[in-house]
């Protein structure tokens, strides 16, 4: 018997690196936020509508169903090419913010897997307001190894990205 807990003890130290590399890829996470000269009641008008995403410049249409009803879906027509569908799992307007998940997307066109974002609006004083954009999510190869365009810093660029502009633009917006 002991010499048995000897043999799986020593199994587990040698054992323990290669199970460390084998379990895949990480949760990543990503909060890019701006502040806007504008009202937080003003800035929540222009993007607290589930159903409009207009306010992003990559975003050439959206189409949806379900209005700001918790399940509404919204279909994201991107002005590079590809598609986003989307659906709505809180809404809090008294909190200005939403969050939503990611139904289906081509890696090729946002390389991620199991996505959820939310985005808040929240006053900084009478005339300004901070904005905050956090998703989190899993690069868009799900094994080990994945090829640079499916890596976690693909996946962690891309979705900086998309906020950035978004945010960016909101700003431009209210400070022109």
């Amino acid at each position: 018997m002991k010499h048995l807990l000897t043999v799986a003890a020593v199994a587990s130290v040698v054992l323990a690196p290669l199970a460390a590399e084998a379990h895949g890829p990480t949760r990543k996470k990503v909060t890019e936020t701006v502040e806007v000269a504008a009202p937080a009641d003003k800035v929540w008008a222009a993007i607290g509508n589930f159903q409009d995403m207009g306010w992003h410049p990559v975003i050439g249409a959206t189409t949806g169903q379900g209005g700001n009803a918790v399940d509404a879906t919204r279909h994201l027509t991107l002005k590079g090419g590809g598609t986003i569908d989307e659906v709505l799992y809180k809404f809090e307007p008294e909190k200005m913010s939403y969050s939503y998940r990611i139904a289906e997307v081509d890696v090729k066109v946002l390389p991620v897997t199991n996505y959820s974002s939310t985005i808040t609006v929240t006053p900084v004083d009478t005339t300004h307001s901070k904005v905050e954009w956090r998703g989190a999510f899993y690069r868009g190869f799900p094994n080990n190894d994945p090829p640079p365009e499916l890596s976690d810093e693909a996946a962690v660029a891309a979705v900086s990205g998309v906020y950035r502009a978004g945010l960016d633009a909101l700003k431009a917006k209210f400070e022109k």
